[in-house]
């Protein structure tokens, strides 16, 4: 009886270890990944960062990596003329928006492919349009070398002219999620409202992640 009674005991306090080791490991988040080249350097590993850059936003004030310092953002690439993707990556991108207004360590930055047609006062019309914050989401014109660039060698992103296409560019509809290190940390299909509620978890996630 005695060892019948030890054994019943053992079963059980089995029970509770696998129990709580279950939910301890349910209660640890998996870290999002780190995309793009990574070096080691002694012990000390280097991920790929997005490369400095300066644009004028819809306010005409110079946006850089200073800007989004200690801030968590999303990036996209967009023209205003766009009649294909951009209008349904801009709605999916005002969802964003919504729902991390009240983030004040969250922004996002929008970058024109084409910054010919869309001059800053469009830009700010275009804002104001949507209703947004220009403090909190930022779009952007520049030198058109430097916004394909910093897309294709940067955010791994696709941006180009091609007068083949039917608004005349190439781009790609992806939202890229960048960390308080200026690092690539999630890419999302910004035409999914699927993927990118993704996002906005992820977003929820790095936030964690990071302590706030």
């Amino acid at each position: 009886m005695r060892n019948k009674s030890l054994l019943k005991m053992s079963v059980r306090f089995l029970v509770v270890l696998v129990v709580l080791a279950y939910s301890l490991s349910s209660c640890k988040q998996e870290r999002l990944p780190i995309f793009g080249q990574r070096q080691v350097i002694g012990n000390d590993t280097v991920y790929h960062t997005i490369a400095p850059f300066r644009f004028v936003d819809q306010d005409s004030a110079w946006v850089d990596n200073n800007t989004f310092k200690g801030k968590i953002y999303v990036a996209d690439f967009f023209f205003t003329s766009c009649r294909t993707i951009c209008p349904i990556m801009k709605t999916q991108m005002h969802r964003v928006y919504e729902l991390t207004k009240d983030m004040p360590d969250v922004l996002l930055l929008s970058h024109s492919i084409d910054p010919e047609y869309d001059t800053v006062a469009l830009l700010h019309d275009f804002a104001k349009r949507l209703g947004v914050e220009t403090s909190k989401w930022h779009f952007v014109t520049g030198v058109k070398d430097s916004i394909y660039k910093i897309a294709q060698t940067s955010y791994y992103a696709t941006a180009l002219e091609d007068k083949t296409e039917p608004d005349g560019f190439i781009h790609s509809g992806a939202f890229l999620l960048i960390d308080k290190k200026g690092r690539i940390r999630g890419k999302y299909d910004g035409t999914k409202e699927e993927d990118v509620n993704r996002l906005i978890a992820d977003i929820k996630k790095l936030r964690d992640e990071e302590g706030v």
